[in-house]
């Protein structure tokens, strides 16, 4: 029997969305003045989603612009990798061959991993480094495409996405910089449950500015009834409308499929299940159609004609005519290629799923992967492996499953979709126990892993076992991120092996565990790799050994360097040259180069780190040179040679950059931030400390990012924005893993906000944590900048009287830790003089001659803000000790060129101390109108009472002895006390009476302070 009547069920009038229609077409014109947008568009199934990209994408070709879409596709409950931008990819390149040539030249086998028709993959190493790099070059290759013409990317359904699809539109959407871009992604809001994989990224892309996120809401009753008037060509019945809008509560694809029933007569006797409403029409069609849509709903989200066919398994024209029936009552539709068939909206897709049997559902999968088997031509390429093991699993089939999802989870590797190859391999060791020995023995390490842990065999000729597959997955793991499940295979793998006698393989996953630990913050992973030692001491050199030591040197390279670390890296190069590992070897290299500098052997070391460098160019070995491009001139920047690293660091971030190298890019970022602070480049190191911040990968990066930024506020003056990125920096550091590199430039921060807000005895706490923590070798780049601190907040605080109780004790460790630490490099030399002469000016013994060789030493430095603040120092000092007029003129002319420097910076607590100092010294620096030199209170915007005011709250007085004192109500002199805390710009009194001691507002106090 012939379907009697084609049912128009979507309206032709495009109903509502004005709003967010105007957000989307905006967005196209930001793009096409070459400011790239992002856009989430949420809303729940059936509200019209797709609808409004259609309406957009119809008005953005007709603008000029080149529009792909790509879809997120379901395959039972399996993804497949990267589904929707490769789909977008191939229609760019379909639309814009040209462009999309010029692009990508050059990059064209990396690319393969997205869209296999470029030709095979390159069997590059498999790391996260590799999965970084294809995002990295995905996001360019879009921006040069992107670059002359505007170009929309529309990712549909992300709430079905598989976890590489979402890895990578989170990088593109925070790396994207350039081009007349719009990146569109729309998902299900009534999907994305507590655990639903897509909430964390969403939570994460709310975060970024850059990312407008726009919420569809149900149609209203107006609405509802100019959506059916259009599906009906005719306006309809009130009481219709309101019905209709009743039960579908505005939900777009609802009306629809309500309004269709009321035509047809099928109203009557309908419940109000939301299964019933989708299945209504389904059940309506003869049974030969509706056996067609059950094997198509279970195909997967699109189902090509000729596997379809074939599964089918019914005469050409019967299927034809079936297919012909369920396109004209909108169930199904025929895809955009024209190859394939897919439901017209996921919701009925689903119902009709749900629906079969579980009998039903197995046999239809074993059905399709039969065919899929006999004739692997009748899918895609790139789709074929991963259905194939997605239809044997769901046919329950162990034997057949297992080799077929072992081969999918080498197509994910192959593709750096490590997050898939992780699920695939969890679900082949969930098979293993139910597949037949001789299924097992059939199968082989070196054809389903990248993995060895040695087992003393071949891999060609040994059976694949189950350790192979944990170690693989625990890989994967930690490549995708998933440290928590990479963890835990990683326990199960070490209970296993404590049955056997295999040192060297437990030794690499107790490797592997430290590693997990420390990136999961539970641990600094030392006792991991303490086990792992004991494990191959005695044993014969392997690469496991070699690993072992390499990575037991690192860590002690970081956390405790000394002799044992350097015998260490010395053994791992040896070990790693014994058996041929050469990233292990030049790994080890760079860790040795760097504890030879930090050891005083500065020539030597910086020789090795630059050779390893070159040497890992030379060979192709991206992730060694990557950490050389962050450890040469980190070195560089410890002996005081800035100027030498920062083109080192910009070489280097061209190329963490181009092969993706994320977390070795977001270093290279923080190293630049030191140097160019160093140098007095305050704004492009703020610009860098925010790379750091925006690239990293992991946390610690984007801890010395937040660092680096906190540090900048603080000689800025901006002393809550520092004590911000001071928290920001400790929560991204952790608390589980202590390193010199990250603690004590913690706690010097943490003494110099402490100081700026007036808390003395916090700013000593921090101290006697850090000195409890100790200075290990190496690490004076990192103390002197702390004990400096510490000493010049005890010295402005000599005034205070709280300062006066323990402030000998804290002195004198102070002067202790200045005995005890390592200088070595001209400019710790400098430090220690400079530090040791805020240890005189806190007991009240400086003398200009003490400042004025700290000047010396500076003067011969490339430290424009240290000599600015040493120059300064030797200025108050001349202008101390009763000088003549050469000594004022010397002063005047060193104060000159202190604030030019502060001006430049923007550094406003030098700035304002520098000028303080010339008006209480009568210099005129900088003259106003009337030739005179400006005055501090003037700068401050202090009037006369509310210096008086201040005065006072310096002194420790409360507002009551305030008033009692200038003759003035408690009232008032809390108004005034109000009005100099807005003015200085802090939060309490005791910050304003810091503020008041460091710029020496009152020097008559600290004489009668001294004198007592």
């Amino acid at each position: 029997m012939l379907w009697p009547v084609e049912t128009r069920s979507v309206s032709p009038v495009f109903v509502g969305r004005t709003d967010e229609l105007e957000a989307l077409n905006e967005a196209l014109a930001r793009a096409g003045a070459a400011e790239p947008q992002a856009l989430l568009l949420g809303g729940e199934a059936g509200v019209g989603k797709t609808r409004l990209v259609e309406e957009f994408a119809t008005a953005a070709c007709r603008s000029g612009a080149v529009v792909a879409i790509g879809g997120c596709v379901e395959i039972g409950a399996d993804g497949l990798p990267f589904a929707p931008f490769s789909t977008a990819l191939r229609t760019l390149r379909a639309a814009l061959p040209d462009e999309w040539a010029a692009a990508a030249a050059g990059q064209e086998e990396e690319l393969a991993r997205l869209l296999p028709e470029l030709g095979e993959a390159t069997s590059s190493r498999h790391d996260e480094q590799g999965m970084a790099r294809l995002f990295e070059l995905t996001a360019r290759l879009l921006e040069r495409i992107a670059a002359d013409r505007t170009v929309v990317v529309a990712l549909e359904d992300l709430h079905w996405s598989d976890a590489s699809t979402r890895h990578l539109l989170a990088y593109l959407l925070r790396t994207l910089r350039s081009g007349r871009l719009v990146v569109l992604a729309t998902y299900r809001s009534d999907d994305i449950h507590r655990r639903h994989p897509l909430r964390p990224l969403l939570a994460e892309l709310d975060r970024l500015r850059t990312v407008h996120r726009l919420e569809l809401a149900r149609f209203n009753h107006e609405e509802v009834g100019r959506q059916i008037a259009g599906i009906l060509a005719a306006e309809p019945d009130p009481a219709q409308v309101d019905e209709i809008f009743e039960r579908s509560d505005g939900n777009a694809f609802f009306v629809e499929e309500l309004a269709v029933a009321a035509t047809e007569g099928c109203c009557t006797g309908l419940t109000d299940s939301l299964r019933d409403l989708l299945l209504v029409r389904v059940e309506a069609l003869p049974e030969s159609a509706q056996q067609v849509v059950r094997i198509v709903a279970e195909g997967g989200s699109t189902v090509e004609y000729r596997l379809l066919e074939a599964v089918a398994r019914l005469a050409e024209d019967d299927l034809i005519e079936a297919l012909r029936v369920a396109v004209g009552a909108n169930i199904l539709t025929a895809t955009p290629a024209g190859d394939g068939y897919r439901f017209r909206h996921s919701l009925v897709r689903e119902a009709v799923a749900d629906d079969l049997l579980p009998g039903e559902r197995s046999r239809l999968n074993r059905r399709y992967a039969e065919a899929l088997e006999t004739d692997p031509a009748l899918v895609p390429a790139e789709a074929r492996v991963t259905r194939l093991a997605s239809y044997w699993y769901q046919a329950h089939d162990p034997a057949k499953a297992l080799p077929a999802v072992l081969d999918a989870s080498v197509v994910a590797r192959r593709r750096h979709a490590y997050s898939e190859q992780l699920r695939l391999l969890e679900r082949a060791m969930e098979l293993w126990d139910t597949v037949p020995e001789e299924i097992r023995a059939a199968l082989r390490p070196v054809d389903y892993t990248d993995v060895y842990p040695p087992c003393g065999c071949d891999p060609a000729t040994t059976p694949l076992g189950y350790l192979d597959l944990m170690a693989e997955a625990a890989v994967a793991g930690r490549y995708c991120g998933e440290r928590e499940r990479a963890l835990k295979i990683t326990k199960k793998a070490l209970r296993i092996l404590g049955e056997d006698d295999d040192a060297q393989r437990a030794a690499w996953f107790w490797v592997q565990r430290s590693r997990l630990v420390q990136g999961l913050g539970r641990g600094d992973g030392w006792q991991e790799l303490s086990t792992a030692q004991d494990l191959v001491r005695g044993l014969p050199p392997s690469e496991v050994h070699a690993d072992v030591l390499a990575n037991a040197a690192s860590w002690s390279m970081l956390h405790e360097p000394g002799p044992e670390a350097f015998a260490a890296a010395e053994r791992a190069v040896e070990y790693a040259r014994m058996v041929g590992a050469r990233e292990i070897e030049l790994n080890a290299r760079i860790t040795l180069g760097c504890l030879m500098v930090d050891a005083g052997d500065v020539a030597n070391g910086l020789r090795e780190l630059e050779r390893v460098r070159e040497t890992a160019l030379r060979e192709g070995i991206t992730h060694v040179a990557g950490r050389a491009y962050v450890n040469l001139p980190s070195e560089l920047e410890a002996v005081g040679r800035s100027r030498e690293a920062v083109p080192i660091l910009r070489e280097g971030l061209v190329f963490a950059r181009r092969f993706g190298l994320l977390d070795s890019e977001a270093w290279i970022w923080g190293n630049l931030a030191d140097s160019l602070y160093t140098l007095g480049q305050w704004d492009e190191a703020a610009e860098a400390a925010a790379g750091a911040l925006g690239s990293a990968a992991s946390a610690k990066p984007r801890g010395a990012g937040a660092l680096g930024l906190a540090h900048i506020a603080l000689a800025r003056g901006d002393v809550e924005e520092a004590a911000r990125r001071l928290a920001v920096s400790r929560t991204h550091y952790g608390s589980h893993d202590p390193m010199p590199q990250a603690l004590l430039p913690l706690a010097r921060i943490a003494i110099g906000v402490a100081a700026a807000e007036g808390r003395l005895l916090d700013a000593r706490t921090e101290l006697d944590r850090a000195l409890a923590f100790g200075f290990p070798p190496g690490a004076q780049r990192y103390g002197w900048p702390l004990l400096l601190a510490a000493a010049t907040a005890e010295a402005d605080a000599r005034a205070l009287p709280a300062a006066a109780d323990g402030r000998a004790e804290v002195l004198d460790r102070l002067a202790e830790a200045v005995r005890n630490l390592t200088t070595g490099a001209p400019v710790w030399q400098a430090y220690e003089r400079w530090t040791r002469a805020e240890l005189h000016r806190a007991r009240g013994t400086g003398t200009a001659a003490l400042w004025s060789d700290v000047v010396l030493d500076f003067e011969t430095l490339d430290r424009p803000y240290d000599l600015a603040r040493v120059r300064r120092r030797l200025a108050q000092a001349l202008l101390e000790e009763a000088a003549g007029d050469d000594e004022r003129e010397r002063a005047r002319e060193l104060l000159r060129l202190a604030g030019a420097v502060a001006e430049h910076l923007g550094a406003r607590p030098l700035a304002e101390a520098v000028a303080l100092l010339a008006q209480r010294a009568r210099l005129s620096l900088t003259a106003g109108a009337s030739g005179r030199a400006l005055d501090p209170v003037e700068r401050l915007g202090l009037t006369s009472r509310e210096r008086d005011v201040l005065r006072l709250v310096s002194a420790g007085r409360t507002n009551r002895q305030i008033a009692e004192e200038l003759f003035i109500s408690p009232k008032t002199a809390s108004v005034h006390v109000s009005n100099i805390l807005g003015k200085l710009g802090v939060a309490g009194r005791g910050e304003a009476a810091a503020v008041a001691h460091r710029l020496e507002l009152f020097p008559s106090d600290r004489g009668a302070a001294a004198g007592r």
